[in-house]
């Protein structure tokens, strides 16, 4: 399979997409692949790495505050989607697929312009701007959370749930000792995404001192930008700070409780691995979507939320312990957990890109 892929900005689209390359490889060892981003953007550093063939457009999203930086915008998108359509015609791939992030614009247009397959993935139960814009130019949309359906055509449009479901459950667990834990003490780990929350970690600093006394052991990763500041400062033997892991996934797979962001990537491994959350929303993102992402697993008794406006060192405190000493409720959680999931949801992306691919679609 020849594959043209695209998605950018964020680890929430680009570590789905690089799941649903793993798919194709898994399943086409002999596939070959382009993918497509941002010349600015974290996917210009993580997709080389990972040995794939890279090349960047420079494009950016809409500015609300800034009418007249939207006449660059637009001037952009144009010269981006000419250069799409040169490379999506030397490259001649048996799909296109955006996986969300502006970037996939230019893309997904020139290549529906030229006519090839394409194929396009919302994460967050809210769609995504961009997503809703090529939404009419695709040939098949799939979607991570059942709510998120009715916002794409319906004759279309999919549930495969989140390809890095699958991804987390084939990762080798990371041994406990290898990040200077406790083997045998129950873990909560902390993770408020790469670069961290400042605002969330200001609230973290006050209260992590304050659980010498637990049975428990936390991991508290705290973002790179944080952690310079944060590692000056004095916790408990049972807190160890970290800046970022390599593979998260794999650690996750050895904890019994996870306080984290609502990201779409962050909710399909929480799922996939079952593990009990307490889930931070960000608000500050686009059409508060991860306030939503959070209430799928919510409205399940699936896992707690507290709304960072309402976040404390006493409120936190209480309910990790509220959860960490019952193992009802931590039960209760992984059982709901199940019916959110979809476990095999790269393969189902694969198996749809096949049948669209060979028109049986």
């Amino acid at each position: 399979m020849r594959v043209v892929i695209s998605a950018g900005g964020t680890g929430g689209h680009i570590y789905p997409a690089l799941a649903i390359i793993n798919k194709i490889k898994e399943r086409e060892p002999n596939s070959e692949f382009l993918y497509i981003g941002t010349h600015n953007r974290m996917e210009k550093d993580i997709v080389p790495k990972e040995g794939i063939p890279f090349k960047s457009i420079e494009v950016y999203g809409f500015d609300r505050k800034n009418l007249f930086r939207n006449f660059k915008v637009v001037k952009c998108l144009l010269k981006a989607q000419k250069q799409c359509k040169k490379w999506i015609k030397e490259f001649n791939p048996d799909v296109v697929i955006g996986v969300g992030g502006y970037v996939t614009v230019p893309v997904l247009k020139a290549a529906s312009k030229l006519k090839y397959k394409t194929f396009l993935h919302e994460q967050n139960s809210v769609a995504g701007k961009a997503n809703l814009y090529l939404a009419p130019y695709v040939d098949l949309i799939g979607v991570s959370f059942k709510s998120s359906m009715s916002s794409f055509p319906k004759d279309k449009t999919i549930f495969t749930g989140n390809p890095c479901s699958e991804d987390a459950l084939k990762k080798i667990p990371m041994e406990k000792s290898e990040l200077g834990l406790d083997p045998n003490k129950k873990l909560v780990l902390i993770v408020m995404g790469s670069l961290g929350a400042s605002s969330v970690n200001d609230i973290l600093k006050d209260t992590l001192p304050l659980v010498e006394q637990k049975p428990y052991q936390f991991l508290y990763v705290t973002g790179k930008n944080s952690y310079d500041e944060i590692s000056k400062l004095k916790f408990p033997s049972n807190v160890k700070v970290v800046p970022y892991i390599d593979n998260m996934t794999r650690i996750m797979k050895r904890t019994d409780l996870i306080v984290t962001r609502a990201g779409a990537s962050t909710l399909s491994e929480v799922i996939a691995l079952q593990i009990p959350s307490i889930l931070i929303p960000s608000p500050y993102v686009p059409n508060n979507h991860q306030f939503k992402n959070a209430m799928d697993l919510v409205n399940e008794n699936a896992a707690f939320l507290i709304e960072e406006k309402n976040l404390t060192k006493d409120k936190l405190i209480n309910t990790i312990d509220d959860i960490m000493t019952s193992s009802a409720k931590q039960k209760e959680m992984r059982q709901n957990l199940t019916k959110l999931g979809v476990s095999n949801s790269a393969t189902i992306i694969y198996d749809n890109i096949q049948k669209l691919i060979e028109g049986k679609r």
